[in-house]
């Protein structure tokens, strides 16, 4: 008896001792990435988390991929803070293997500035960085700093002819940047323990990535103002009114950028289009097999109950104020023509609408309709009509007040119904080019290209912007700053080494399962070989 109940006593021990050392193992990276994130400033739209080791650059080794992402001149600066900083034989063993965190800040300069922000090992001396300082020829000149009560230091390299400024936040965290505004910002910044700024990976999922992506939507805004002459543009507009935070993990594609994860909305603050969405189920997307040749960039959003969508759309836009505006035109519509336009429309609303612009900047919305010839007539009664199949609405802000702020930027359209969809433009020019389109098949799905990009894609979801980079590039060249617009187009890494981008919000638990896909171009085959 004794016996057993030794080895019971030893069973336990060593199960203990295993338990232990698993959790510790497992919440080192989940807890140092809460910890961590804590310390940045919340006004970050954007943070990569990957851990500084062998293995995950080895990934990468030969592949354009991140580079690409992060553009030429932020990843030559990324290497040599990498190299010759961490790298360092001094501080190698301080910063191997920790994770790191490149958040996007806003700045008041005209570039996008970064802040790398990584925890130490628990045992750090911040007398190495002054022996560091006392070495030759290591490619840097070191010198102390201090900002407010942070103490770090100011690091000049040599190949970069760039300055470099790091401080020890708290404990064993650092944050370093190129920016003196923005260390200067961390230094000054006071977290709010009681203010969430970015949603945190339970600690397993976050051990087994291999790279991570937090998002804060509302945080888009600013950084969009930043990259774009109008900040009012409407790429990816949606998305960045969006109260919600998203944290998702890279999926290693030799030809592709892949994240997947949740986008969980914040519930307290006032909800906006996109959380109509939230309430539906997600649907197989078929429409955007109809975008044109020339699509730029689309907006395409599916509803597995139009009726539902209608009344939830109701709702948000009685929140927003709109009520007495909304009920005046479907009132005076009624008297006018008789219809009851809202509730006719809404019966024969299909499950999928987008907005498409096309490199030409034409703006063209396809809307499923479950029957196109029983929806004709309420189209005709409340148009001037041009021909037998083309017509201008008599009312002004339908499409918005019908299917929300996606369809704003139809006033008054022009409209045609082709078999069981509903088409709007706003000129008799745009729906002749897009009815060329449909009867004549010239649609993106027919180049090699997109089906490889489509591929890659979610099947199902409830909202989804596509942009297509080279259809966008004069609009990207009139729409971003010239800094920016110069980069993207010169630089030998930039987007426009991408194919496409897509970003996919499928409906789960009143929140949203979320897909990000930017696919590299293909190879150019055509370029001539020289045969020996």
């Amino acid at each position: 008896m004794k016996r057993l109940i030794v080895i019971a006593l030893i069973l336990i021990a060593a199960t203990a001792y295993i338990t232990v050392k698993y959790f510790k193992n497992l919440n080192t990276s989940g807890m140092h990435a809460g910890n961590v994130m804590r310390t940045i400033p919340d006004n970050a739209a954007i943070v990569f988390e990957f851990t500084n080791e062998k293995s995950f650059y080895d990934i990468y080794t030969g592949n354009t991929l991140l580079n690409n992402l992060i553009g030429e001149e932020k990843i030559s600066d990324l290497d040599t803070v990498r190299n010759v900083l961490f790298g360092n034989a001094a501080l190698n063993t301080l910063f191997n293997g920790r994770n790191v965190f490149v958040s996007v800040q806003p700045s008041q300069s005209n570039k996008l500035e970064l802040l790398l922000t990584v925890s130490a090992g628990k045992d750090i001396d911040l007398t190495e960085f002054d022996k560091l300082a006392k070495q030759q020829k290591t490619g840097m000149l070191i010198t102390p700093l201090k900002i407010g009560d942070k103490h770090g230091y100011n690091i000049f390299f040599n190949s970069l002819k760039k300055r470099f400024y790091i401080i020890n936040i708290d404990a064993n965290i650092f944050a370093g940047s190129f920016s003196k505004e923005l260390i200067t910002q961390n230094a000054n910044y006071k977290a709010d323990r009681e203010k969430q700024a970015f949603m945190l990976l339970p600690d397993q999922q976050n051990s087994n990535s291999l790279a991570n992506l937090y998002i804060n939507y509302e945080h888009l805004e600013p950084l969009f103002a930043q990259l774009f002459k109008n900040s009012n543009t409407d790429i990816f507009k949606p998305f960045r009114l969006l109260p919600a935070l998203a944290a998702l993990n890279l999926n290693f594609k030799n030809d592709a950028v892949m994240f997947s994860g949740y986008t969980n909305i914040q519930t307290h603050k006032p909800g906006t289009y996109l959380n109509v969405f939230a309430n539906q189920q997600p649907v197989t997307n078929q429409l955007k097999e109809l975008y044109p040749s020339t699509t730029a960039y689309a907006l395409n959003l599916s509803v597995s109950d139009p009726i539902k969508f209608s009344a939830d759309l109701s709702d948000f836009q009685i929140k927003a104020g709109l009520l007495s505006e909304k009920d005046a035109l479907f009132a005076k519509i009624k008297t006018e023509t008789g219809i009851n336009l809202k509730q006719e429309f809404a019966q024969l609303l299909g499950s999928e609408f987008a907005v498409i612009t096309t490199r030409y900047q034409e703006k063209i919305a396809v809307i499923t309709v479950k029957n196109g010839s029983k929806l004709r007539p309420f189209m005709t009664n409340i148009s001037g009509m041009i021909t037998d199949d083309v017509g201008q609405f008599n009312y002004a802000k339908l499409p918005y007040f019908l299917l929300g702020d996606a369809f704003n930027a139809f006033r008054k359209p022009y409209f045609r119904i082709i078999d069981n969809y509903l088409i709007l433009a706003n000129s008799t020019k745009e729906l002749d080019s897009y009815n060329d389109t449909y009867f004549n098949r010239k649609f993106l799905n027919k180049t090699e290209q997109y089906v490889k990009f489509d591929n890659l894609l979610a099947e199902r979801s409830n909202v989804a912007f596509f942009i297509h980079f080279k259809n966008a590039q004069q609009i990207l060249k009139y729409g971003l700053k010239d800094e920016f617009y110069f980069a993207y187009k010169n630089n030998s890494l930039s987007w426009k080494n991408f194919y496409g981008a897509s970003y996919q919000l499928a409906a789960t638990d009143k929140n949203f399962y979320t897909n990000f896909c930017l696919l590299q171009n293909m190879p150019d085959t055509t370029v001539n070989k020289n045969i020996d």
